[in-house]
């Protein structure tokens, strides 16, 4: 399905706070340095905490050929056939005992789910609250997001993602009432907000739906090993990644725990930092640095 030229490069990159700048965009640059490694026989794509439709609001002017790793690794996408192709669900039992538990603290999540056409949806009940609203608003006209008097997981559903949006002193107790209950059961990831300020995300998923297995995932996909792929990241959802690369690239941006991972640390997003990496790995004057 993914045909390349024989000993290509191997890059998997996040998305927010790595490719994309400030802006949430990727620069000229980017866009050029990408289209043309592609072209050039590098095997190429992301690994983001967005949906496909999210995504590709940002990155679409880059010719993405091979498989997506998109909600932090619950779901893999094939961006030429326009269909999913492999992935992690959290059962309903499961997204409803989550659902539960936080309306006893007050709050609601965003239900990130297939439906049995494999289109993405996302419930939610009456958005209310700041960081809620305004991640609507960072997305409109978006066909996914659909109001429901009382959220719940049915059958007819795969959820892919349960997130909840808030301050951290809101957050914390949730996190530690669904470990409490349903400890290995969930993967958990709670991290801090690249556009909302003051606001975190706490999300829950499948065990196996994290960036670790969605990049050997991906890697067996396009036909090497995770050791032959170089992972770009900045924040703490990129830590599996890290974890199953053979080569882990930091920005300067990077989160320390990030930094302290990297074999190499490149200059920040806003510079470029994976755009020069890879353009200088293509050219043949890439000289691997530790730190």
């Amino acid at each position: 399905m993914f045909v390349h030229k024989k000993d290509p490069n191997f890059f998997l990159t996040d998305l927010d706070g790595t490719l994309l700048n400030a802006n949430a965009k990727p620069s000229d640059f980017t866009i050029r340095v990408i289209t043309q490694a592609l072209e050039q026989g590098a095997v190429i794509s992301y690994a983001t905490a967005r949906s496909y439709q999210s995504s590709q609001a940002v990155v679409s002017d880059i010719p993405w050929r091979y498989p997506l790793v998109l909600y932090n690794g619950a779901m893999l996408f094939d961006p030429l056939e326009k269909r999913v192709i492999g992935g992690r669900w959290l059962g309903c039992e499961r997204s409803n005992a989550i659902i539960q538990l936080g309306k006893s603290f007050g709050i609601t999540p965003l239900l990130f789910a297939l439906d049995e056409q494999d289109n993405e949806r996302v419930h939610h009940e009456k958005l209310e609250r700041t960081g809620d609203l305004q991640f609507l608003a960072s997305r409109p006209n978006d066909p996914r997001f659909r109001e429901v008097d009382e959220l719940h997981c049915t059958e007819t559903l795969r959820t892919l993602i349960l997130t909840y949006i808030g301050l951290l002193e809101e957050l914390l107790p949730l996190k530690t009432a669904v470990q409490e209950v349903l400890g290995s059961e969930v993967h958990i990831h709670l991290m801090k907000d690249n556009y909302i300020a003051g606001h975190y995300f706490l999300e829950f998923s499948h065990p196996e739906a994290n960036k670790q297995m969605g990049l050997r995932l991906w890697a067996e996909l396009v036909g090497c090993t995770s050791e032959d792929v170089t992972a770009f990241g900045d924040n703490l959802n990129d830590t599996g990644m890290f974890l199953e690369a053979g080569r882990k690239v930091a920005v300067a941006n990077a989160h320390p725990e990030i930094l302290l991972l990297a074999d190499e640390i490149v200059v920040s997003n806003d510079e470029d930092g994976v755009a020069v990496y890879i353009a200088a790995c293509i050219d043949g004057t890439h000289v691997n640095e530790v730190g």
